[in-house]
């Protein structure tokens, strides 16, 4: 259970470092829906995030755990490094 709490750090770290930056979004929203946009990280928390979309007639922001990033439920770009890319070795 601590090695999965220091992924969930180590994606916190990641995303806080990287506030205020344009990112690629793919979000798996079940039955076979795919959300993909760009927009700006805006806000950390402890357990979400947060992310501005540039869309107009849609939602303008969207917020996801951790987890999903994890779990790669969401998978986040930033340039061309993939944020919670989990290294097993």
């Amino acid at each position: 259970m601590s090695k999965q709490r220091n992924v969930l750090a180590e994606i916190k770290k990641d995303l806080d470092a990287c506030v205020g930056k344009k990112i690629k979004l793919r979000a798996n929203r079940g039955r076979r829906q795919v959300m993909e946009a760009e927009g700006i990280l805006e806000r950390t928390y402890p357990n979400v995030f947060v992310v501005y979309l540039d869309k107009q007639n849609a939602v303008r922001r969207v917020s996801y755990t951790y987890a999903d990033v994890l779990t790669e439920t969401v998978e986040l770009m930033i340039g061309d490094t993939r944020i919670g890319m989990v290294e097993t070795a």
